[in-house]
């Protein structure tokens, strides 16, 4: 579902370039999920950004579903993100001027895909039924995080990206986020890759990478596995 081969990525700086991924290889399998921790600046976004096609690498391969990213335009990238990818941030990015049943069915119908049907039950999962006229500031930011991950899984995408989902919400409301995302993402039969910088929200996934230095390392004895398969 989603495989990175030799993934090498820097950037430049007044002082030269600035090497943000060294030789990272992973892959994840249908169904599966991946947690990939590290601190700030360890190149956790850079690593997301690729997997969503939102950046290409500078060597290497990326691959989502099998199709290889860099040989898709930013066109071909947009359509593959709108039609293989969920995606849920750390901000909720909500259309204001929707209500509640619009916001979830968005991405649904952007990708030409709705299910009414699962939306229903989404709402209802979600706890949002009785509230989908609303508007989202009339919500908590837990409701408001429920609703983007709603958003995101309403197309059934083969592979979710979550950037630190549950990073705006307090202790208990990002428990029972982070226990109701991970539901939703079996149910839909999605693919994850979230990053975190928490060792209790990358627990319950099936896999925990950690990021240093550019270097992917496996996060129950920090050993390197840059350069060969991971997660398969």
């Amino acid at each position: 579902m989603l495989e990175f081969r030799h993934v090498h990525k820097s950037y430049a700086t007044p002082q030269g370039p600035l090497n943000v991924l060294t030789d990272v290889s992973l892959s994840l399998t249908a169904g599966e999920s991946l947690a990939l921790m590290g601190e700030s600046g360890s190149g956790k976004s850079t690593l997301l950004h690729l997997a969503a096609g939102l950046d290409l690498p500078d060597s290497g391969e990326v691959r989502v579903n099998g199709q290889r990213l860099n040989t898709l335009d930013e066109p071909g990238r947009a359509r593959m993100r709108r039609e293989t990818l969920g995606l849920v941030f750390q901000q909720f990015h909500l259309v204001a001027s929707l209500n509640v049943a619009d916001n979830l069915r968005l991405q649904a119908r952007l990708a030409g895909c709705e299910d009414p049907a699962w939306s229903a039950r989404l709402m209802e999962r979600l706890g949002l039924s009785g509230r989908e006229d609303h508007y989202p500031e009339q919500l908590s930011g837990g409701q408001q995080q429920r609703l983007a991950i709603g958003r995101a899984l309403a197309p059934r995408p083969a592979l979710l990206l979550a950037d630190e989902p549950t990073g705006n919400l307090d202790e208990a409301t990002a428990e029972t986020v982070l226990d109701l995302l991970l539901s939703l993402v079996a149910e839909s039969g999605s693919s994850l890759l979230m990053v975190t910088h928490s060792p209790s929200v990358a627990a319950p996934l099936d896999h925990q990478m950690l990021l240093r230095r550019g270097q992917l390392l496996d996060a129950t004895d920090n050993t390197a596995v840059q350069g060969r398969p991971t997660c398969a």
